[in-house]
């Protein structure tokens, strides 16, 4: 590609929409995941009695299992809901873009 296509595409206010969309929602979302993350191991750090509660009287399972799991899970879920943003409305945003610079 040329340097005028990519002048074009810098220039397209829809292209700079997208860039300043995608971002902000990935710093969200990064924050959002450091929170999580950095929370359940702090938990590990400073509160262990915590995590080592057993869940009922007579099993060995505790607490820390179903947050670590939970954790897992949120990870999972989190990276669906950037993806399936990532291909609605940062794809759409994308061809728009393309479709107008050609």
């Amino acid at each position: 590609m040329s340097q005028d296509v990519y002048a074009r595409i810098r220039a397209n206010p829809k292209y700079q929409q997208l860039v300043k969309t995608r971002n902000g929602y990935g710093k969200i979302m990064t924050i959002i995941m450091f929170i999580v993350y950095y929370g359940y191991t702090s938990l590990i750090a400073f509160d262990k009695e915590l995590l080592a509660t057993p869940l009922s009287s007579t099993g060995v399972t505790t607490l820390g299992v179903p947050i670590g799991i939970g954790v897992i899970i949120f990870t999972i879920a989190i990276t669906a809901v950037y993806v399936l943003r990532a291909n609605g409305e940062f794809d759409r945003l994308k061809a728009e873009v393309i479709k107008e610079v050609q």
